[in-house]
């Protein structure tokens, strides 16, 4: 697994992998965790949320609210990775972030858990002494700190974290992300969940907690794993054969990427323009894929790139304080 992980020769600073492909992880993470708890978002859904604050037709707030908890958390998680650990610092801040505004008790946000609960379709029931959570809890810490493989260390806690239950709820959110820690602080490619199937998760879980067995956890863990891996794996860059419909709409994209950063649109009016556009002027057929085309040009402009859109640096300038 370290093999298949490995992101350098070389020793880099802390978190350094993990924040070269930050917009990646926080897409992929956010859209695979939230789909594992039954969210409905398609992974395009999610990109456009994050990306452009646009919530898409026939989805809840709940659904919305659990993505945008993740980018957060994600973010904390990358930002923060030199002062992160297991400790009750970075478990229940995480916890916090994930559960803004999903609670129907704000202060058990990032608190310990007062009460009993139940977990749903198993006849497992947690531990209910709040004195033992905190004393259980903080052996679970313990014991992850003094692992040294970064790889065991994520599973123990993707073991441990759900079994206690150690929050009113989002325990198993809390639980994937923890997980990621010791790997973005080894500079390791992140455990995004790739084509995790949620019955395979849930039935891996259910093992724990009904049968103290942790195998189907560990092999959904090192499949994950491999397929996260090959995801976010940098790809090198080779000459290619041109994009035969960006080619097609070459005048396009440059008119509404300067439209763009002219106007100085932010994020929310830049999608609704692009939308605007496409339908205005692009063929019904191929409307969608001109807007997923122009949305990725437009959030991958820098500054070593947008002279190819006949801009000038000022105007750059002007439009980058706009949209940041």
């Amino acid at each position: 697994m370290r093999e298949t992980g490995a992101t350098a020769r070389g020793k880099q600073l802390v978190g350094t992998f993990a924040k070269q492909i930050l917009n990646r992880l926080i897409i992929d993470l956010s859209w695979n965790s939230s789909r594992l708890e039954g969210n409905t978002y398609s992974l395009l859904d999610t990109k456009r949320l994050i990306a452009f604050g646009h919530m898409p037709e026939g989805k809840t707030q709940l659904e919305t609210q659990m993505i945008l908890n993740h980018k957060e958390a994600i973010e904390f998680l990358v930002d923060s990775a030199k002062e992160i650990g297991f400790n009750r610092y970075t478990v229940l801040n995480l916890h916090a972030l994930l559960s803004n505004n999903l609670l129907s008790d704000p202060e058990s946000m990032g608190r310990l858990r007062q009460i009993a609960v139940g977990i749903e379709k198993s006849t497992f029931h947690p531990l209910q002494v709040p004195k033992l959570i905190e004393e259980y809890l903080d052996q679970v810490l313990t014991t992850a700190k003094i692992i040294e493989n970064p790889f065991e260390q994520a599973l123990f806690v993707m073991v441990h974290l759900p079994y206690l239950q150690p929050f009113d709820d989002v325990n198993k959110r809390v639980s994937r992300l923890v997980a990621n820690m010791p790997l973005i602080k080894a500079n390791l490619i992140p455990l995004s969940f790739t084509d995790v199937l949620t019955t395979t998760y849930t039935e891996a879980i259910l093992g724990v907690y009904e049968l103290n067995q942790i195998d189907l956890l560990k092999d959904a863990f090192i499949w994950a794993y491999e397929r996260s891996a090959k995801r976010h794996t940098l790809i090198k860059q080779s000459l290619g054969e041109p994009d035969p419909f960006r080619q097609k709409h070459r005048e396009a994209l440059y008119e509404i990427i300067q439209a763009i950063v002219l106007e100085r649109l932010g994020k929310k009016a830049a999608f609704q323009r692009i939308t605007a556009y496409a339908k205005k002027h692009i063929e019904t057929d191929e409307q969608e894929q001109f807007r997923q085309v122009s949305e990725n040009e437009i959030l991958g402009l820098h500054e070593g790139n947008f002279a190819r859109y006949r801009i000038k640096p000022v105007q750059f300038k002007a439009w980058q304080d706009v949209w940041n």
